[in-house]
């Protein structure tokens, strides 16, 4: 058995080799901008299909084997984010689909699973979380060579209780080579990709999926992954 003073060391280790990390892209970035006067943060390089993006808001996805039955922007937190409502009809099933593309090339993600939350208890009254774990999943996306590209998703897994529907809820950030439930990800990758003048985009995903009242949430989690890796796909394909 592992003790847990091990466990907690090896944490510490992690954390330790993150923070040097960010310290030494934060170092070798403001060295060229200290010499030149130009620094990366005041003109950071422009987002690809920002545009395609941002219409995302507007239209939503269409997502193969699901109906749109209704999709407008809503306010959710500061942001406009895209609630779309999708039904499935072989097997029968419904889903919330909420989207916040990014706005431009300043914007990150921020607290955005804090905002659903909130939203959450606006619109049902509460928003009780449990059986919270990290759902991983993988699927193969065509690409423009005729080869199947393998795309990891790491999302956020949990049913979420209000006081009129259960739901199970999947979470993540959808990025041009798969997808992260975690800031710190898409920051080391955005960084990475900033020394060669590109960026990486990302789409904040909540899927929310109706279920038993007080059930097991794992009951739903092959259907929402399932719909995930649509999203995910669909995402790819034309905005990121």
């Amino acid at each position: 058995m592992i003790s847990l003073s091990k466990i907690f060391q090896e944490k510490q280790w992690s954390q330790v080799a993150v923070l040097i990390l960010l310290l030494l892209l934060l170092t070798v970035g403001a060295v060229p901008g200290y010499l030149t006067g130009k620094w990366a943060w005041q003109q950071p390089p422009p987002v690809n299909k920002l545009q395609e993006l941002k219409n995302i808001r507007k239209v939503g996805l269409n997502i193969p084997g699901w109906q749109t039955v209704q999709q407008s922007e809503s306010q959710i937190g500061e942001h406009q984010w895209s609630l779309q409502i999708l039904k499935q009809q072989y097997p029968a099933n419904e889903a919330i689909l909420l989207l916040l593309p990014q706005n431009g090339p300043r914007d990150q993600p921020e607290v955005e699973w804090i905002d659903i939350s909130g939203w959450g208890k606006s619109t049902w009254g509460k928003w009780d979380v449990a059986q919270y774990r990290t759902a991983e999943f993988t699927f193969k996306q065509p690409s423009t060579q005729q080869l199947n590209t393998t795309i990891k998703v790491k999302s956020r897994f949990f049913r979420a209780t209000t006081q009129k529907q259960t739901f199970a809820v999947l979470q993540w950030y959808a990025m041009p080579n798969g997808g992260t439930s975690s800031l710190v990800d898409w920051f080391l990758s955005d960084q990475l990709a900033q020394w060669q003048k590109k960026r990486v985009p990302w789409v904040a995903v909540s899927i929310l999926m109706p279920m038993e009242s007080f059930g097991e949430a794992e009951t739903s989690c092959s259907k929402l992954q399932s719909l995930g890796e649509k999203v995910q796909s669909e995402l790819m394909s034309i905005a990121l």
